[in-house]
C-alpha cells in the first residue's frame, strides 16, 4: 500500500480481513479449550499468529475501523463446530480454509502473514492428520461397511427384483444379504486389522534410541509447529526447524512422522464394519418391510440409498480435506452403476427364464 490515501473499496476489505482474523483466533481458541497438552499449545499459537495479523489490520484501518464485522459464512460455521465438537472435523474444515486465504495475491498483507497463512495449512492439517490416524481404521471400517451395505443390498435386490421373482421373495433376499454381508464385512475387518497390526508392532523400533536426540533452544518462528503437529517432540521439532531455515535440512513436514501413527483395534474396526454394513444394508429393503413392493419399493429404495451415498461422500470428502460435493457425486455414480448393472442383469435373466 503506497502512502495515499485508501479507497472506500480498501476499508471494506481491511475490515472483512479483520473480521476473518478475530474469527479464526476464536476457533483456535474454543478447539484449544477442549485439548491439553501439546496440541493445546499448538493451537493457542495459531490464535496468536491470528492476532499478529488482526494487528496488522488495525493499523492500517486506523480510525477507520468502525463497528465490528462478523466473519464471513464458513468461518462462522468453523466457530459454531469449534464450540460444539473439537473434533476431527473442524479440524479438516480449518485445514481447507487456511488453504484459501487471500494473502498471497494481497497487496496490503505482508509476505509473513502470506508465509504463515501457508505454514497454518500445514500446521493444521498435521493436527487433522493425528485425528484421523486415532480413527483410521474404526473410520474406513464404518465408511466401508456402510457403503457396501448400501450399494450391495441395493443392487441385490434390484436384481432379483428385475427378475420377477415374488415381493416376500424379494425381501428375504435381501435379509439374506444383509446378515450374510455385514458377518462377513465384520470377520474379514477383524483378521484384517489384526494381521495388520501384528506386522506393524513387528517393526517398530526400539524407543530407546530416540533418547539420543539432541535438546536444543532453537528459534525457528512457527515451522516448529508444523513438525511438532507431525509427531515430533518439542526439542526435536525444533532442532529440525532450525536446520532447515538455516539451510543445512530437509523441508518436507511429511518426514517428521511421529510415534501417533496406529490402525486402531481389530475388534473395534469389525464391529463398526458390521453395524454400518447392517445398518447402510436395510436401508433398501424399508420399503419392503413396510409393504411396499413392485417398481415403487425399487425407486423408494434408490431414492434413500442416493441420499446415503451423497452423505458418506461428503463426510469423507470433508475429513480428508478434498471436495465434499466432488467425493459425493462419485459415491453416487459408483453405487447406482453398480445397481443399474444388476438390475440390467436381472432383467435379462428374468426373460430368459419367463
Amino acid at each position: 500500500m503506497t502512502g495515499a490515501s485508501p479507497t472506500t473499496a480498501d476499508v471494506r476489505r481491511w475490515r472483512r480481513y479483520l473480521a476473518d482474523e478475530r474469527a479464526e483466533a476464536a476457533v483456535y481458541r474454543d478447539l484449544a479449550g477442549r485439548r491439553t497438552g501439546e496440541e493445546r499449545e499448538i493451537l493457542l499459537a495459531l490464535a496468536e499468529a491470528e492476532g499478529r495479523h488482526e494487528r496488522h489490520w488495525l493499523e492500517l484501518l486506523g480510525d477507520r475501523v468502525g463497528a465490528p464485522m462478523r466473519g464471513d459464512l464458513r468461518t462462522r460455521v468453523l466457530g459454531f463446530f469449534a464450540r460444539r465438537f473439537g473434533s476431527v472435523f473442524v479440524l479438516a474444515l480449518a485445514q481447507r480454509a487456511e488453504a484459501r486465504s487471500p494473502y498471497a495475491s494481497e497487496r496490503d498483507a505482508t509476505p509473513a502473514m502470506a508465509a504463515d497463512e501457508r505454514i497454518h495449512e500445514e500446521v493444521v492439517r498435521g493436527l487433522a492428520a493425528r485425528g484421523r490416524t486415532r480413527l483410521s481404521g474404526t473410520f474406513r471400517a464404518a465408511v466401508f461397511g456402510a457403503n457396501d451395505g448400501l450399494v450391495s443390498n441395493l443392487a441385490l435386490v434390484a436384481g432379483v427384483s428385475a427378475s420377477g421373482i415374488a415381493p416376500s421373495a424379494v425381501l428375504l433376499t435381501g435379509l439374506a444379504g444383509l446378515l450374510a454381508g455385514a458377518l462377513s464385512m465384520g470377520a474379514g475387518e477383524y483378521v484384517s486389522v489384526r494381521s495388520q497390526l501384528e506386522l506393524v508392532r513387528a517393526s517398530e523400533p526400539d524407543p530407546d534410541a530416540r533418547a539420543a536426540v539432541a535438546h536444543l533452544d532453537v528459534d525457528a518462528n512457527e515451522l516448529a509447529l508444523v513438525y511438532r503437529a507431525r509427531g515430533m517432540g518439542e526439542a526435536e521439532a525444533a532442532e529440525r526447524a532450525g536446520r532447515v531455515l538455516g539451510g543445512s535440512g530437509p523441508a518436507t513436514p511429511d518426514e517428521a512422522r511421529g510415534e501417533h501413527d496406529t490402525i486402531g483395534t481389530a475388534f473395534g474396526a469389525a464391529a463398526a464394519s458390521f453395524g454400518f454394513f447392517a445398518s447402510g444394508a436395510v436401508i433398501p429393503i424399508l420399503p419392503h418391510l413396510v409393504g411396499i413392493s413392485g417398481v415403487l419399493a425399487l425407486a423408494i429404495a434408490a431414492a434413500l440409498v442416493g441420499i446415503a451415498l451423497l452423505l458418506t461422500g461428503a463426510v469423507v470428502g470433508l475429513l480428508s480435506g478434498g471436495p465434499p460435493v466432488r467425493r459425493a457425486l462419485r459415491q453416487l455414480a459408483i453405487g447406482f452403476g453398480a445397481a443399474a448393472a444388476t438390475y440390467l442383469l436381472g432383467l435379462l435373466f428374468g426373460t430368459a427364464t419367463g
